[in-house]
Protein backbone atom coordinates (compact mmCIF):
# COMPACT_ATOMS: atom_id res chain seq x y z
CA UNK A 1 0.00 0.00 0.00
CA UNK A 2 2.92 2.27 0.97
CA UNK A 3 4.50 1.74 -2.40
CA UNK A 4 1.43 2.52 -4.19
CA UNK A 5 0.80 5.85 -2.15
CA UNK A 6 4.59 6.62 -3.46
CA UNK A 7 3.92 5.90 -7.03
CA UNK A 8 1.09 8.74 -6.59
CA UNK A 9 2.85 11.47 -5.33
CA UNK A 10 5.93 10.68 -7.80
CA UNK A 11 3.44 11.12 -10.86
CA UNK A 12 1.90 14.09 -9.45
CA UNK A 13 4.98 16.09 -8.42
CA UNK A 14 6.95 14.97 -11.37
CA UNK A 15 4.62 16.19 -14.47
CA UNK A 16 1.39 17.18 -14.92
CA UNK A 17 -0.80 13.67 -15.29
CA UNK A 18 -4.21 12.44 -14.78
CA UNK A 19 -4.33 10.00 -12.35
CA UNK A 20 -6.35 6.74 -12.83
CA UNK A 21 -7.22 3.44 -11.92
CA UNK A 22 -3.51 2.97 -14.24
CA UNK A 23 -1.65 4.88 -11.50
CA UNK A 24 -3.14 3.38 -8.29
CA UNK A 25 -1.63 -0.30 -9.93
CA UNK A 26 1.66 1.82 -10.65
CA UNK A 27 1.40 2.89 -13.85
CA UNK A 28 1.72 7.04 -14.15
CA UNK A 29 -0.62 8.13 -17.66
CA UNK A 30 0.63 11.14 -19.27
CA UNK A 31 -1.49 13.79 -21.35
CA UNK A 32 0.54 15.47 -24.16
CA UNK A 33 0.11 18.61 -25.34
CA UNK A 34 -2.44 19.33 -28.31
CA UNK A 35 -0.89 21.85 -30.42
CA UNK A 36 -2.82 23.95 -32.50
CA UNK A 37 0.24 25.79 -33.57
CA UNK A 38 4.15 24.96 -32.49
CA UNK A 39 6.26 25.84 -35.41
CA UNK A 40 5.85 26.11 -39.61
CA UNK A 41 5.07 22.58 -40.55
CA UNK A 42 5.39 21.11 -37.78
CA UNK A 43 3.72 17.36 -37.56
CA UNK A 44 2.69 18.15 -34.58
CA UNK A 45 0.03 21.01 -35.37
CA UNK A 46 -3.36 20.67 -35.43
CA UNK A 47 -6.52 22.37 -36.87
CA UNK A 48 -5.91 24.67 -40.33
CA UNK A 49 -6.50 28.49 -40.21
CA UNK A 50 -9.07 28.59 -42.97
CA UNK A 51 -12.04 29.87 -41.19
CA UNK A 52 -11.64 33.67 -42.13
CA UNK A 53 -15.15 36.12 -40.87
CA UNK A 54 -16.17 39.55 -40.81
CA UNK A 55 -14.15 41.66 -42.39
CA UNK A 56 -11.54 38.93 -43.72
CA UNK A 57 -10.06 41.71 -46.48
CA UNK A 58 -8.92 43.85 -42.91
CA UNK A 59 -6.28 40.69 -41.99
CA UNK A 60 -3.22 39.54 -43.39
CA UNK A 61 -1.60 36.57 -41.68
CA UNK A 62 1.82 35.08 -41.84
CA UNK A 63 2.68 31.79 -40.19
CA UNK A 64 6.37 31.53 -40.60
CA UNK A 65 7.48 34.80 -39.26
CA UNK A 66 10.67 34.60 -37.97
CA UNK A 67 11.00 38.58 -36.19
CA UNK A 68 10.06 36.86 -33.20
CA UNK A 69 9.10 33.50 -31.36
CA UNK A 70 8.75 31.74 -28.51
CA UNK A 71 10.41 28.43 -29.61
CA UNK A 72 11.41 26.76 -32.70
CA UNK A 73 11.98 29.43 -35.77
CA UNK A 74 8.44 30.80 -36.17
CA UNK A 75 5.22 32.28 -35.12
CA UNK A 76 2.01 33.67 -36.59
CA UNK A 77 1.54 37.13 -37.46
CA UNK A 78 -1.56 38.91 -37.79
CA UNK A 79 -2.56 42.17 -39.14
CA UNK A 80 -5.80 43.43 -39.01
CA UNK A 81 -6.22 46.63 -40.91
CA UNK A 82 -9.23 48.04 -39.08
CA UNK A 83 -11.02 49.12 -42.57
CA UNK A 84 -14.10 47.77 -42.58
CA UNK A 85 -13.64 46.39 -46.02
CA UNK A 86 -16.96 44.14 -45.67
CA UNK A 87 -18.33 46.55 -43.61
CA UNK A 88 -18.46 44.52 -40.45
CA UNK A 89 -16.45 46.16 -38.00
CA UNK A 90 -14.38 42.96 -36.82
CA UNK A 91 -12.36 40.08 -38.22
CA UNK A 92 -11.23 36.70 -37.10
CA UNK A 93 -9.96 33.65 -38.17
CA UNK A 94 -10.80 30.36 -37.34
CA UNK A 95 -8.98 27.31 -36.85
CA UNK A 96 -10.73 24.45 -37.94
CA UNK A 97 -10.67 20.49 -37.92
CA UNK A 98 -11.02 20.29 -42.22
CA UNK A 99 -10.30 23.08 -44.43
CA UNK A 100 -13.14 25.84 -44.65
CA UNK A 101 -15.24 23.31 -42.55
CA UNK A 102 -18.49 25.35 -41.22
CA UNK A 103 -20.31 22.14 -39.64
CA UNK A 104 -20.64 20.51 -42.80
CA UNK A 105 -18.17 17.70 -42.26
CA UNK A 106 -17.82 15.08 -39.52
CA UNK A 107 -14.02 16.22 -38.38
CA UNK A 108 -14.15 17.10 -34.94
CA UNK A 109 -11.75 16.12 -32.68
CA UNK A 110 -12.29 14.59 -29.34
CA UNK A 111 -10.33 16.43 -26.81
CA UNK A 112 -12.16 15.38 -23.84
CA UNK A 113 -8.75 14.92 -21.75
CA UNK A 114 -7.90 18.40 -21.62
CA UNK A 115 -9.34 21.51 -19.42
CA UNK A 116 -7.63 24.80 -20.92
CA UNK A 117 -6.06 25.98 -24.32
CA UNK A 118 -2.76 27.26 -23.64
CA UNK A 119 -0.94 30.44 -26.05
CA UNK A 120 1.77 32.91 -26.31
CA UNK A 121 0.67 36.53 -27.54
CA UNK A 122 2.75 39.76 -28.06
CA UNK A 123 1.69 43.17 -29.98
CA UNK A 124 4.31 44.41 -32.55
CA UNK A 125 4.53 47.66 -30.37
CA UNK A 126 2.51 47.20 -27.20
CA UNK A 127 -1.07 47.71 -26.80
CA UNK A 128 -2.54 45.80 -29.29
CA UNK A 129 -6.45 44.28 -28.54
CA UNK A 130 -7.25 41.08 -29.21
CA UNK A 131 -11.28 41.45 -28.67
CA UNK A 132 -11.87 37.62 -28.04
CA UNK A 133 -10.43 34.38 -28.20
CA UNK A 134 -12.94 31.31 -28.52
CA UNK A 135 -12.53 27.32 -28.51
CA UNK A 136 -15.64 26.30 -30.48
CA UNK A 137 -18.80 27.80 -31.29
CA UNK A 138 -18.94 26.73 -34.97
CA UNK A 139 -22.83 25.56 -34.64
CA UNK A 140 -25.10 27.45 -36.68
CA UNK A 141 -24.90 28.58 -40.67
CA UNK A 142 -24.16 32.20 -40.87
CA UNK A 143 -26.25 33.16 -43.27
CA UNK A 144 -29.35 31.02 -42.67
CA UNK A 145 -29.34 30.31 -39.20
CA UNK A 146 -30.06 26.84 -39.09
CA UNK A 147 -28.03 24.51 -36.75
CA UNK A 148 -24.59 23.37 -38.65
CA UNK A 149 -25.01 18.79 -39.57
CA UNK A 150 -21.67 18.62 -37.38
CA UNK A 151 -21.70 21.14 -34.55
CA UNK A 152 -18.65 22.03 -32.11
CA UNK A 153 -19.95 20.18 -28.74
CA UNK A 154 -18.89 23.94 -26.94
CA UNK A 155 -18.42 27.18 -26.97
CA UNK A 156 -16.12 29.05 -25.03
CA UNK A 157 -14.44 32.59 -25.19
CA UNK A 158 -11.90 34.84 -23.25
CA UNK A 159 -11.38 38.78 -23.70
CA UNK A 160 -10.44 41.32 -24.28
CA UNK A 161 -7.17 41.09 -23.73
CA UNK A 162 -4.65 44.14 -24.13
CA UNK A 163 -0.82 42.79 -25.23
CA UNK A 164 1.98 43.89 -24.39
CA UNK A 165 5.32 44.26 -26.74
CA UNK A 166 6.84 41.42 -24.62
CA UNK A 167 5.91 37.45 -24.89
CA UNK A 168 2.99 36.54 -22.16
CA UNK A 169 1.15 33.46 -21.60
CA UNK A 170 -2.80 33.34 -21.82
CA UNK A 171 -5.49 31.04 -21.73
CA UNK A 172 -9.21 30.06 -21.84
CA UNK A 173 -10.44 28.11 -19.02
CA UNK A 174 -11.89 24.87 -20.46
CA UNK A 175 -13.23 23.01 -16.97
CA UNK A 176 -16.05 21.06 -17.46
CA UNK A 177 -16.98 21.80 -20.97
CA UNK A 178 -17.83 19.10 -22.91
CA UNK A 179 -15.01 19.20 -26.01
CA UNK A 180 -16.00 15.48 -27.22
CA UNK A 181 -16.10 17.00 -30.59
CA UNK A 182 -14.53 20.26 -31.58
CA UNK A 183 -14.24 21.73 -35.12
CA UNK A 184 -13.10 25.17 -34.17
CA UNK A 185 -10.12 24.61 -32.45
CA UNK A 186 -8.93 28.01 -31.86
CA UNK A 187 -10.24 31.66 -33.11
CA UNK A 188 -8.96 34.98 -32.41
CA UNK A 189 -11.72 38.28 -32.95
CA UNK A 190 -10.76 41.61 -33.54
CA UNK A 191 -13.16 44.88 -33.77
CA UNK A 192 -12.39 48.52 -35.24
CA UNK A 193 -13.37 49.71 -31.54
CA UNK A 194 -10.74 48.00 -30.03
CA UNK A 195 -8.25 48.32 -32.31
CA UNK A 196 -8.12 51.78 -33.05
CA UNK A 197 -6.08 51.52 -36.37
CA UNK A 198 -3.67 48.78 -37.82
CA UNK A 199 -2.26 46.35 -35.69
CA UNK A 200 -0.06 43.38 -35.80
CA UNK A 201 0.57 40.53 -33.22
CA UNK A 202 1.99 37.69 -32.93
CA UNK A 203 1.12 34.32 -31.66
CA UNK A 204 3.37 30.99 -30.76
CA UNK A 205 2.97 27.82 -28.69
CA UNK A 206 -1.23 27.48 -28.83
CA UNK A 207 -2.23 23.68 -27.28
CA UNK A 208 -4.92 22.43 -25.46
CA UNK A 209 -3.43 20.46 -22.35
CA UNK A 210 -4.56 19.03 -18.59
CA UNK A 211 -4.29 21.41 -15.44
CA UNK A 212 -4.99 19.41 -12.49
CA UNK A 213 -5.50 22.36 -9.92
CA UNK A 214 -7.25 24.95 -12.81
CA UNK A 215 -11.07 25.46 -10.93
CA UNK A 216 -13.92 25.91 -13.31
CA UNK A 217 -15.00 29.74 -13.24
CA UNK A 218 -17.92 31.05 -11.86
CA UNK A 219 -19.60 33.70 -14.04
CA UNK A 220 -20.36 37.12 -12.83
CA UNK A 221 -21.33 40.25 -14.17
CA UNK A 222 -19.57 43.31 -12.06
CA UNK A 223 -21.04 47.06 -12.21
CA UNK A 224 -20.66 49.30 -13.69
CA UNK A 225 -20.83 47.32 -17.00
CA UNK A 226 -20.44 49.35 -20.00
CA UNK A 227 -21.83 49.87 -23.25
CA UNK A 228 -19.15 53.03 -23.88
CA UNK A 229 -16.69 54.23 -21.70
CA UNK A 230 -13.93 55.07 -23.86
CA UNK A 231 -12.73 54.64 -27.30
CA UNK A 232 -10.44 51.84 -27.47
CA UNK A 233 -11.49 50.81 -23.63
CA UNK A 234 -11.88 47.08 -22.73
CA UNK A 235 -14.40 48.16 -20.78
CA UNK A 236 -16.18 48.48 -23.48
CA UNK A 237 -19.24 45.99 -24.48
CA UNK A 238 -21.29 45.46 -27.73
CA UNK A 239 -20.73 46.63 -30.80
CA UNK A 240 -22.82 49.96 -33.05
CA UNK A 241 -23.47 47.32 -35.94
CA UNK A 242 -27.11 47.22 -35.44
CA UNK A 243 -27.65 50.33 -38.41
CA UNK A 244 -31.64 50.62 -39.04
CA UNK A 245 -33.00 50.80 -41.62
CA UNK A 246 -31.18 49.13 -44.89
CA UNK A 247 -30.86 52.85 -45.97
CA UNK A 248 -29.05 53.31 -42.64
CA UNK A 249 -25.44 53.44 -44.71
CA UNK A 250 -26.51 56.54 -46.51
CA UNK A 251 -28.11 58.72 -43.59
CA UNK A 252 -25.62 57.90 -40.74
CA UNK A 253 -22.25 59.10 -40.01
CA UNK A 254 -20.71 57.36 -36.79
CA UNK A 255 -16.80 58.13 -35.26
CA UNK A 256 -16.59 56.40 -31.56
CA UNK A 257 -13.29 58.04 -30.79
CA UNK A 258 -14.57 61.82 -31.17
CA UNK A 259 -11.67 64.06 -29.30
CA UNK A 260 -13.71 67.26 -29.01
CA UNK A 261 -15.02 67.72 -25.28
CA UNK A 262 -15.70 64.64 -24.74
CA UNK A 263 -17.83 64.36 -20.95
CA UNK A 264 -15.18 61.86 -19.43
CA UNK A 265 -11.73 60.29 -20.92
CA UNK A 266 -10.73 61.53 -23.97
CA UNK A 267 -13.40 60.61 -26.45
CA UNK A 268 -16.83 60.35 -26.91
CA UNK A 269 -19.14 58.94 -29.81
CA UNK A 270 -20.53 61.81 -32.30
CA UNK A 271 -23.23 60.66 -34.50
CA UNK A 272 -24.12 63.21 -37.31
CA UNK A 273 -27.85 62.03 -39.29
CA UNK A 274 -29.11 63.51 -42.82
CA UNK A 275 -32.12 62.41 -44.63
CA UNK A 276 -29.59 61.31 -47.68
CA UNK A 277 -31.76 58.27 -48.40
CA UNK A 278 -35.41 59.32 -47.97
CA UNK A 279 -36.34 56.93 -45.62
CA UNK A 280 -36.84 59.66 -42.86
CA UNK A 281 -35.69 57.76 -39.75
CA UNK A 282 -32.47 55.66 -38.63
CA UNK A 283 -31.34 54.12 -35.91
CA UNK A 284 -28.28 52.13 -34.05
CA UNK A 285 -28.20 49.14 -32.02
CA UNK A 286 -25.20 48.13 -30.16
CA UNK A 287 -25.48 44.24 -30.20
CA UNK A 288 -23.60 41.15 -29.02
CA UNK A 289 -21.71 39.62 -31.36
CA UNK A 290 -21.42 42.24 -34.00
CA UNK A 291 -24.74 42.12 -36.58
CA UNK A 292 -26.52 40.13 -34.24
CA UNK A 293 -30.68 40.14 -34.55
CA UNK A 294 -31.38 37.23 -32.55
CA UNK A 295 -29.93 34.74 -34.75
CA UNK A 296 -26.72 33.78 -32.77
CA UNK A 297 -26.61 31.52 -29.53
CA UNK A 298 -25.81 31.68 -26.30
CA UNK A 299 -24.33 35.13 -27.09
CA UNK A 300 -26.20 37.28 -24.59
CA UNK A 301 -24.98 38.93 -21.70
CA UNK A 302 -26.93 37.84 -17.86
CA UNK A 303 -27.05 41.54 -16.57
CA UNK A 304 -29.34 40.52 -13.73
CA UNK A 305 -29.03 42.66 -10.99
CA UNK A 306 -28.47 46.08 -12.69
CA UNK A 307 -31.27 48.35 -11.92
CA UNK A 308 -31.09 51.51 -14.30
CA UNK A 309 -28.70 51.97 -17.57
CA UNK A 310 -27.18 55.82 -17.56
CA UNK A 311 -25.76 57.38 -20.44
CA UNK A 312 -24.83 61.14 -21.22
CA UNK A 313 -25.68 62.95 -24.26
CA UNK A 314 -25.60 66.43 -25.91
CA UNK A 315 -26.39 68.13 -29.13
CA UNK A 316 -24.65 69.94 -31.45
CA UNK A 317 -26.93 73.17 -31.17
CA UNK A 318 -29.66 72.04 -29.36
CA UNK A 319 -33.01 71.21 -29.51
CA UNK A 320 -32.51 67.79 -31.41
CA UNK A 321 -35.07 64.98 -30.80
CA UNK A 322 -33.80 61.83 -30.20
CA UNK A 323 -37.47 59.79 -30.36
CA UNK A 324 -36.01 56.80 -28.07
CA UNK A 325 -33.05 55.29 -26.58
CA UNK A 326 -33.90 51.82 -25.95
CA UNK A 327 -32.40 48.88 -23.70
CA UNK A 328 -33.00 45.41 -25.54
CA UNK A 329 -35.95 44.58 -27.88
CA UNK A 330 -34.01 42.85 -30.81
CA UNK A 331 -36.89 40.25 -31.17
CA UNK A 332 -36.99 38.83 -34.57
CA UNK A 333 -34.94 35.23 -34.20
CA UNK A 334 -34.74 32.48 -32.16
CA UNK A 335 -32.09 33.69 -29.42
CA UNK A 336 -33.58 37.10 -29.01
CA UNK A 337 -33.44 39.79 -25.99
CA UNK A 338 -35.28 38.93 -22.55
CA UNK A 339 -36.67 41.95 -22.33
CA UNK A 340 -36.84 45.99 -23.12
CA UNK A 341 -36.91 49.32 -22.04
CA UNK A 342 -36.85 52.71 -23.43
CA UNK A 343 -36.99 56.02 -22.50
CA UNK A 344 -38.56 58.77 -25.13
CA UNK A 345 -38.64 61.55 -27.05
CA UNK A 346 -35.65 63.36 -25.72
CA UNK A 347 -34.80 66.99 -26.47
CA UNK A 348 -31.07 67.78 -25.94
CA UNK A 349 -29.60 70.48 -25.50
CA UNK A 350 -25.57 71.85 -26.42
CA UNK A 351 -25.02 70.39 -22.62
CA UNK A 352 -23.94 67.18 -21.59
CA UNK A 353 -26.58 65.77 -19.45
CA UNK A 354 -27.37 62.69 -17.58
CA UNK A 355 -30.34 60.70 -18.95
CA UNK A 356 -31.27 57.08 -17.50
CA UNK A 357 -33.05 54.21 -18.70
CA UNK A 358 -35.49 51.93 -15.54
CA UNK A 359 -34.73 48.52 -15.46
CA UNK A 360 -36.40 47.55 -12.16
CA UNK A 361 -38.32 44.11 -12.38
CA UNK A 362 -36.89 44.09 -15.95
CA UNK A 363 -35.72 40.33 -17.37
CA UNK A 364 -32.03 41.12 -18.25
CA UNK A 365 -30.88 37.55 -17.76
CA UNK A 366 -30.31 37.24 -21.79
CA UNK A 367 -28.99 41.10 -23.43
CA UNK A 368 -28.06 41.03 -27.32
CA UNK A 369 -29.22 44.70 -27.21
CA UNK A 370 -27.19 46.38 -25.48
CA UNK A 371 -28.25 49.97 -26.56
CA UNK A 372 -30.43 51.74 -29.16
CA UNK A 373 -31.17 55.03 -30.31
CA UNK A 374 -33.76 56.16 -33.03
CA UNK A 375 -34.98 58.95 -34.76
CA UNK A 376 -36.60 60.41 -37.77
CA UNK A 377 -36.20 63.60 -39.95
CA UNK A 378 -39.66 64.79 -39.23
CA UNK A 379 -39.38 66.21 -35.63
CA UNK A 380 -35.98 67.45 -36.59
CA UNK A 381 -34.31 70.07 -38.83
CA UNK A 382 -34.56 68.97 -42.34
CA UNK A 383 -30.85 69.60 -43.26
CA UNK A 384 -30.30 66.86 -40.35
CA UNK A 385 -28.76 66.78 -37.02
CA UNK A 386 -25.51 66.02 -34.45
CA UNK A 387 -24.88 64.93 -31.52
CA UNK A 388 -22.97 62.82 -28.66
CA UNK A 389 -23.39 60.56 -26.37
CA UNK A 390 -20.61 58.83 -23.73
CA UNK A 391 -20.45 57.06 -20.69
CA UNK A 392 -22.61 54.36 -21.32
CA UNK A 393 -23.34 51.76 -18.67
CA UNK A 394 -25.73 49.57 -16.75
CA UNK A 395 -25.40 49.89 -12.73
Amino acid sequence: MGRRLLLVALCLIGCTYLVTASALSGECKTVDNFFVYTDKNSPLNNFIPSGWMGDYGDLRMNDQATDEFVSGATSIKLTYTAKKTQGQGWAGIYWQSAQNNWGAKDTGVDLSKYNKLVLKAKGENGGEVITKMKVGGITKNVATGEAVAFPDSLDVESGPIRLTKDWQEYYINLVDQDLSSVNGGFAVIFNVDHAAGEQAIYLDEVYFTYDPNLKKEEARTNFPFYVYADSNSLDNHFIPSGWMPATAAKDLRLNTSWKNYAFSGDSSIRVEYKNESGTRWAGIYWQQPANNWGEVPNAGYNLQGATKLTFWARGDKGEEIINEFKVGGISSGEHIDSDSASIGPVKLTTEWTKYEIDLTGKDLSYVIGGFCWSTNIDVNDPEGIVFYLDEIAYE
